[in-house]
């Protein structure tokens, strides 16, 4: 069961997404700020994160960065209300950007896409590896 943590500072948000993600059978953590996500990283093997832009105290394209350099083989798709973030480079970094909606199809097509892509780069790094 590939496992999801959802990085955003409003509970609701990570209610709702908690729920549809885990109905759909992923299993899914919580974070409000940077420090619990790193906090869950250093201790948890996760999947994939999806990431707030916009978060109280700091920056998620910060988060992001850091992110990159500490789990550069971790994927992370950037959730935000905000269209505007996707001209900055920094979240160029991040594999998929979608933008929060109340329909969150396109949120669990990003999620899958992602995934898939990154079991399709470890099958081939295990094929070519074992050779």
């Amino acid at each position: 069961m590939d496992r999801i943590l959802i990085v955003d500072d409003d509970k609701n948000v990570r209610l709702v997404y908690n729920e549809v993600l885990s109905d759909v059978g992923y299993e899914v953590l919580e974070a409000e700020n940077g420090k619990e996500t790193f906090d869950i990283l250093d201790r948890e093997l996760i999947d994939l994160v999806v990431l707030d832009i916009k978060l109280r105290a700091e920056s998620g394209l910060d988060v992001l960065q850091k992110i990159t350099k500490e789990f550069p083989k971790l994927p992370v798709i950037l959730c935000s209300a905000y269209a505007s973030y996707q001209d900055d480079y920094t979240s160029w970094l991040a594999e998929s950007y979608v933008i929060k909606s109340t329909d969150p199809e396109e949120l669990l097509r990003e999620i899958d896409k992602v995934l898939h892509q990154r079991g399709v780069k470890l099958m081939g790094y295990v094929e070519t590896g074992s050779g």
